[in-house]
């Protein structure tokens, strides 16, 4: 005899209620992170910035790949050539390609100008052989993610012109990305820990502690930015090499940077120090550093994130702008600062408007790290409204 089967409910408000409780299942068993991640995925500016951020690090790690001359290198007879355009087909093929140059003295200026010759065309190859460099600061390579078929692209591409001295912008712009982006993270760590660290400490202990870490934060918060800038930099001695500069600019900025956290820090510590959880990991025999970093810090981590992506902007905005001060890092250091210093001229910059071309990703990765951080805090209360 034939078994029944079980009829399949096809009453919709039966399936709605199914659907809703699978859903409500299904968040009650998963963890923070989890639920973190689905509530980002539906912001969708802040997902599109996270992609554009994972962009501009994967420039970081592979600059010298994609830059295709040594940044170093000058030439004065390239002096200020105009950014060159790819020509992408040839007699309806798909064959891309730039037009050679030609120099000359222009009469009224008595200035060496270029001119492109359409009839030498000089193709554009994939992975071509240029400068040696350390592929992830690793492996010995001297293949270039672009590069000229026949000659040297140092005599031929110049995607984003060249500066007074002849040194090609986009080689050098991708080693100033490498250099301001990994100064706003190491910043960032630095920051990030002395804040947590300090306004935990100042939160938790009270008394001496908190007068003496607050009264630290008021004077240093006092002293207008730049002016306390210029006196740090300028305790920099001229002799330190590019390595021993870049990171005594990570220290200086970061420790003017890590006051605001560490107010934040110090303002939620002294409303949790007195929580069940807290009074319960201290009867347990916790110390203060597992109960700072493992109870305390994951309640409000929402709160740190907002201030790490706001500060990360904050972090590349004091480099770039101490380096066009000429007060951070200085050649034959690249950094996006550094290529503005050859802006400040506004007669050149007429001239040579390229010359603000760093400028660009300074403008989006602050804007795509605002977003990301909207995202990112919104994300961080899942069961917020």
């Amino acid at each position: 005899m034939a078994q029944s089967v079980p009829a399949i409910p096809t009453d919709p408000d039966h399936l709605v209620e199914d659907i809703a409780t699978d859903a409500e299942e299904r968040v009650s068993v998963a963890t923070q992170w989890q639920l973190m991640w689905w509530r980002f995925k539906q912001h969708r500016l802040g997902v599109f910035s996270g992609v554009v951020i994972v962009i501009f690090y994967l420039v970081v790690v592979f600059a010298d790949l994609l830059a295709y001359v040594d940044p170093a290198q000058s030439e004065a007879l390239r002096s200020l050539i105009a950014p060159q355009p790819i020509h992408w087909f040839d007699n309806g093929q798909f064959r891309p390609h730039v037009y050679a140059l030609a120099g000359k003295r222009d009469p009224l200026t008595f200035k060496r100008v270029y001119e492109p010759d359409p009839e030498r065309k000089i193709p554009i190859t994939l992975f071509a052989r240029g400068f040696e460099y350390k592929l992830l600061g690793m492996v010995p390579t001297d293949v270039h993610l672009i590069g000229l078929a026949g000659a040297p692209p140092e005599e031929g591409l110049y995607l984003l012109g060249t500066d007074l001295q002849g040194r090609d912008m986009w080689s050098r712009l991708m080693l100033g990305t490498r250099t301001s982006l990994t100064i706003g993270l190491l910043g960032v760590a630095i920051s990030l820990f002395l804040g947590v660290l300090l306004g935990g400490l100042s939160g938790l202990y009270g008394g001496w502690v908190d007068t003496l870490i607050q009264r630290i934060i008021e004077i240093t918060r006092s002293i207008p930015t730049i002016p306390l800038w210029m006196g740090l930099a300028a305790a920099v001695p001229n002799s330190w090499n590019v390595t021993q500069i870049y990171f005594s600019i990570t220290i200086i900025i970061s420790l003017i940077g890590w006051t605001e956290l560490g107010r934040v820090v110090r303002g939620r510590f002294l409303s949790l120090r007195e929580e069940d959880f807290v009074l319960a990991a201290e009867l347990a025999g916790a110390s203060q550093w597992r109960i700072i970093f493992r109870h305390m810090v994951p309640s409000f981590l929402s709160h740190i994130i907002a201030a790490t992506t706001l500060a990360l902007p904050a972090m590349i905005i004091s480099e770039t702008a101490l380096s066009f001060l000429g007060l951070g890092l200085r050649p034959p250091a690249v950094s996006w600062g550094v290529l503005l210093q050859d802006a400040q001229n506004v007669q050149s910059l007429a001239i040579s408007p390229w010359l603000l071309a760093a400028a660009i990703p300074v403008i989006i990765i602050i804007l795509a790290f605002n977003f990301l951080g909207d995202g990112l805090r919104d994300a961080a209360d899942p069961y917020g409204v």
